[in-house]
């Protein structure tokens, strides 16, 4: 077993789960960044529900939810809350939902191993490297700091499918969809660390989870917010202290209320719930406050559908306690 679960939590569910003698399929979909948590939770639940299947694809965030608003999913992984455009997709379709946050996350700017010169790097070098405007001009590293060698820039990224290219544009270029088109974009983390891992001079982003996973192959950079203060670098403790900004992002799952109604489903939701706060740090994120997951609790016993965010976005510095606590009835 991967970790030791949560004792209390595992007792509770453990007895409904062997009354109620689950079996199933359950469907999630969507986001590469919270795959790894919705799979660990997945791998730990089929352990005590032989009888239940539990398939998790990684089709990006936005991927995951056309399968979600169409009625093919039940559960939809998202690194970013869900747009206004999807939620009149899920509306169209008579697909209501209830928003769960999961984890924190901290978006990692990753370089080659082999670049010694670039040991820090300001949100504004960030604009400036990856805006519209740079694209087929800013083509050499010198361009972005003077002090830096005129080589070659190579980047890896994220696919506009993503909400981790959704959040990372807002937070950098300060629009969500606006960035350069000359990258290479994907949505599988693992073709950005091999991207950045075999050219010197690449530069890529990714969620904490995928650079801690690869910090043999790349190396991650420390970020300077504003001038004058210091380089941080994406860690679990800066996330908490609140140091790591704009790069950090609380990351979700989405449940149609239709499919809570099946046995299997809620089971699968309740054990996500109780053991995410674990979890989610063995796999490289951040856990939520424990009043956030009483929350999701609450909103999943509820049935309360929708989302927190109306469909705006999260924006970086904004509580989520904040937002969560004003949305609940």
């Amino acid at each position: 077993m991967r970790v030791k679960l949560v004792g209390l939590a595992l007792v509770s569910l453990s007895f409904s789960v062997s009354a109620e003698k689950l079996s199933g399929t359950i469907k999630a979909d969507g986001s590469s960044t919270v795959f790894p948590i919705t799979e660990a939770v997945a791998e730990e639940f089929g352990k005590l529900n032989r009888d239940v299947k539990v398939t998790v694809g990684i089709s990006g965030t936005g991927g995951g939810f056309k399968k979600f608003c169409a009625g093919e999913t039940d559960f939809s992984n998202a690194s970013r809350p869900i747009k206004q455009t999807e939620i009149e997709a899920c509306g169209a379709n008579n697909i209501n939902y209830v928003e769960m946050p999961v984890a924190y996350d901290a978006l990692s700017v990753v370089v080659n191993k082999d670049n010694t010169w670039m040991k820090d790097i300001t949100v504004a070098e960030l604009k400036k490297l990856w805006e519209p405007e740079a694209q087929g001009k800013i083509m050499t590293w010198n361009q972005v700091r003077s002090t830096w060698p005129n080589e070659p820039i190579k980047l890896f990224g994220p696919g506009t499918d993503s909400g981790t290219f959704d959040y990372f544009t807002e937070a950098v270029v300060g629009k969500e969809d606006l960035s350069r088109g000359d990258y290479t974009g994907t949505e599988d983390d693992n073709v950005i660390v091999q991207g950045v891992s075999r050219n010197k001079g690449a530069l890529g982003y990714m969620g904490l989870a995928y650079y801690e996973e690869n910090k043999a192959a790349v190396r991650a950079v420390p970020v300077i917010n504003k001038d004058g203060e210091s380089a941080v670098m994406p860690s679990s403790a800066n996330v908490k202290n609140g140091t790591y900004v704009p790069l950090s992002r609380p990351l979700f799952t989405y449940v149609r209320t239709d499919a809570l109604k099946r046995p299997e489903v809620k089971g699968f939701v309740d054990f996500y719930i109780a053991q995410a706060p674990t979890l989610t740090g063995e796999v490289g994120y951040v856990a939520l406050s424990p009043s956030l997951y009483q929350v999701a609790a609450q909103r999943v016993n509820g049935a309360e559908a929708g989302s927190v965010f109306g469909g705006q976005g999260h924006k970086a510095g904004i509580s989520l306690e904040a937002l969560y606590k004003a949305g609940s009835k």
